[in-house]
């Protein structure tokens, strides 16, 4: 389910979202992707295909499953707990932003 999601985010991103380019970086346990993004594109890579993402995700399979087909928003307490971590949680709203999510 999460390679056909990531297979998918080329077809589904929406042009015109993102004023600048981002990339982000997800390590979903053993699955590692790098998304970049700009304002007319959408390039999906497996491993780590750039040296520093301007936004690193870490977090179970599950809990990415749970944001992208449930619409779960994480909180504060997702987190300060642990269940998902990254050094730019404002840029993730934007990544779901560019998917119509």
């Amino acid at each position: 389910m999460i390679e056909e999601i990531f297979a998918g985010l080329p077809q589904s991103f929406r042009p015109g979202t993102l004023s600048k380019p981002i990339s982000f970086y997800f390590s979903l346990g053993e699955i590692k992707k790098t998304v970049e993004v700009d304002g007319q594109s959408c390039r999906v890579s497996d491993g780590k295909a750039v040296e520093n993402a301007d936004c690193v995700c870490k977090t179970s399979v599950e809990f990415f499953l749970h944001i992208w087909q449930d619409d779960y928003r994480p909180g504060m307490k997702d987190f300060l707990g642990g269940t998902i971590k990254s050094n730019n949680p404002s840029a993730l709203q934007d990544f779901l932003r560019c998917f119509g999510k």
